[in-house]
């Protein structure tokens, strides 16, 4: 297994680490647009891998680095706007893909919070059948919320329900920054994009509809210390991947975000920070939301000073095995202080990059195959969730009173 690694930020980067430990590939190339970041990404990590300038945004580009350096699979650890260029380029030199975010969405132009207009990954989808029809692999979602949430969902129904009413996941957790008042975890960029766009829920008979942004607060109760968080409705693949490979009445993406969190966001909306348009200053083009990602501190580089800890996981209920209600959460608690000391990553990027790189070693294994678009629910569950185990990352279930 050849591998093109796109992007050397906090994930691709810690991807990088975690990868390092492993057998299953011959190479990785680490491509960044900056290329002393990629250069960086690898350094002591041995000679199977080898960084690369990349321009992203072209598919041309992805498809000539996958050819010069024999590439097999193709995985985007950069934020969704590049998905389709590297999606397309994968395509193109004949590599299978996988990705952490899906192609983005576009609000409908009329009522944005009651209908879906283009969601999140359906440019991908439209071109499923030409993935399959030339015997390809696009695995998209599978970093862990989407990702390792979906096979939560696939392994709740093929061991634990005999139906299922509802699965919902949950995203939560008690970290915080030494010396900033705000300073999120992961990309501001992506944060803003699904927190203020309208979330999506699925409902049988229905289908996918849309709510207001922050909809539907509840209080859920994450395990291992972090404890009653509230979450809100955001948009998310998982609601877009999940029904279509398990059955379920309602689907639903719930994060925890915190008043402050939400305020922040909403005054950024108000100002029109969050736009992507760029608008003129001082003689430059620039985007209002580049603008506040440049402002705010590299996700990256907060490792030192987080504390706590981050869960991801699916809360799903339905009836067991024996026809009475059951309630689980099926979860997995990354502590920074250890991801910190066993890798030298933060805990939200490194929960979120060893999802994928358990993906590529099942596929190096034959042990995860498929042709086409697919979600991580259309692949048997089990295997992997022996592998994140073995990674020493092990996952909980805790039943709950229905």
């Amino acid at each position: 297994m050849r591998i093109l690694l796109v992007g050397a930020g906090g994930v691709g980067s810690a991807a990088v680490a975690i990868a390092a430990r492993r057998g299953f590939f011959e190479t990785i190339v680490v491509a960044d647009y900056d290329r002393d970041r990629a250069d960086r990404a690898i350094s002591g990590h041995g000679d199977r891998f080898v960084a690369a300038r990349l321009d992203a945004s072209s598919a041309d580009a992805v498809a000539a680095l996958c050819r010069e350096h024999r590439i097999t699979h193709v995985l985007n650890a950069v934020d969704p706007r590049f998905v389709m260029p590297i999606f397309d380029g994968a395509f193109a030199a004949g590599a299978d893909y996988l990705d952490m975010a899906m192609s983005l969405s576009h609000p409908h132009p009329a009522l944005p919070y009651s209908e879906t207009g283009v969601k999140l990954g359906d440019e991908q989808f439209a071109v499923a059948d030409r993935w399959a029809e030339a015997g390809r692999l696009a695995l998209c979602g599978i970093g862990v919320e989407p990702g390792l949430s979906d096979v939560f969902a696939r392994y709740a129904a093929d061991e634990l329900f005999s139906e299922i009413d509802e699965i919902g996941v949950r995203d939560g957790a008690n970290l915080t920054v030494d010396g900033y008042d705000f300073a999120p975890s992961f990309s501001i960029w992506t944060t803003i994009e699904e927190c203020l766009n309208p979330p999506v829920v699925w409902e049988k008979g229905r289908g996918w509809y849309t709510t207001s942004p922050f909809s539907e607060p509840e209080v859920f109760d994450f395990p291992e210390g972090i404890g009653p968080v509230e979450c809100v409705n955001v948009e998310h693949e998982e609601v877009l991947l999940i029904p279509r490979w398990v059955d379920a009445r309602r689907v639903t993406f719930k994060y925890g975000l915190g008043d402050e969190f939400i305020e922040v966001l909403k005054t950024l909306h108000k100002l029109g920070l969050d736009a992507t348009t760029p608008v003129r200053v001082r003689g430059v083009d620039v985007s209002p939301r580049d603008v506040v990602a440049a402002s705010l501190p590299d996700p990256a580089t907060l490792g030192d000073r987080m504390r706590g800890k981050t869960c991801a996981g699916t809360w799903v209920r339905g009836l067991g095995p024996d026809g009475l209600p059951r309630e689980v959460y099926l979860y997995h608690v990354v502590d920074n202080e250890w991801s910190m000391r066993e890798y030298g990553h933060q805990a939200v990027v490194w929960q979120t990059a060893v999802n994928p790189v358990v993906a590529l070693e099942l596929l190096a294994g034959g042990v995860w195959s498929g042709v086409g678009v697919l979600g991580p629910e259309a692949l048997p569950p089990v295997p992997f969730l022996d592998l994140l185990t073995a990674y020493g990352s092990p996952w909980g279930l805790e039943e709950r009173n229905p």
